[in-house]
């Protein structure tokens, strides 16, 4: 009966092992990481939950602030790198905006080839001349504004589990749940205004393994969260947050102020200059 037990207890950790964490929801649905490719306005595979448009709105530059302190905290912790590249598929892939490259290393690429181009080694009609490169109509800044793992959730369900729980519980790390809280800003670049915000929020079960008969070592790879369904809630959370923006965008309506905008607002003080201020009856 003792090694039945404990055989049962070892299979139900292997079952563990092998779905270490649930698919991340996003937005309280059920959403995958971002997936597939773009191309143009075409694309494959892409997540089917993404939102799209049927009108290109722009252009837009994707860049991250990499002096926040988000990103040094979520890059020393996590080292899954950049979100640009998952937000640059996700945009092209939603026909939203075209995107143009801006990251610092690809510019220095692209001056070198065109100064390459330009020198003795060109290529008679390689059509590398100036006055080419497409300017952004938008940037787009992404932040992660919390990801973290929740409390423990194991032991407690193992424990209805009499022998063969205690058994599990002693290689089972814990059960607990993943989030990923995620914001985009979309401003334009000619006049500094902002054109959108929004959050996203994502969730997913991570099972973490102790696991050290299975040769883990302390704190292993076994840890969902530590590899990649980390990433992918985070990939979901900025899935919510997009798809919530352009939402909000296919309702667009520019904000106004009467005078204009930048004119002095219509918070007057006696005695100002603006248009707002000289409405204010003299006493």
């Amino acid at each position: 009966m003792r090694f039945l037990r404990t055989a049962a207890a070892v299979a139900v950790v292997a079952l563990l092992g092998g779905c270490l964490a649930t698919t991340p929801t996003s937005g309280g649905g059920s959403a995958t990481a971002v997936q597939g490719a773009a191309a143009g306005g075409t694309t494959a595979g892409a997540n089917s939950s993404l939102e799209k448009c049927t009108e290109t709105l722009g252009t837009v530059r994707i860049e991250e602030n990499t002096n926040a302190s988000w990103y040094g905290y979520y890059n020393s912790r996590y080292r899954t790198g950049s979100t640009v590249p998952l937000l640059r598929t996700m945009v092209q892939q939603s026909n939203c905006f075209v995107v143009v490259e801006r990251n610092q290393r690809a510019m220095q690429n692209l001056a070198g080839e065109r100064n390459l181009m330009r020198g003795e080694e060109g290529r008679a009609g390689s059509n590398m001349g100036g006055g080419q490169m497409v300017a952004a109509d938008y940037t787009m800044t992404p932040e992660i504004m919390m990801a973290d793992k929740g409390g423990t959730q194991g032991r407690g369900f193992l424990g209805g589990l009499g022998v063969a729980g205690a058994a599990l519980g002693a290689v089972t790390g814990s059960m607990s749940s993943n989030e990923a809280g995620t914001s985009l800003l979309l401003v334009d670049v000619r006049s500094g205004v902002q054109i959108s915000a929004a959050e996203g929020y994502a969730k997913n079960t991570d099972f973490g393994l102790a696991g050290s008969i299975f040769g883990f070592g302390g704190g292993g790879g076994a840890s969902a969260f530590t590899n990649t369904p980390e990433g992918k809630v985070i990939a979901a959370a900025f899935i919510d947050s997009y798809n919530k923006m352009v939402v909000a965008l296919r309702n667009y309506k520019a904000q106004t102020v009467k005078g204009g905008l930048g004119t002095g607002g219509r918070l007057g003080v006696q005695g100002g200059s603006t248009p707002a201020a000289k409405e204010i009856p003299k006493k």
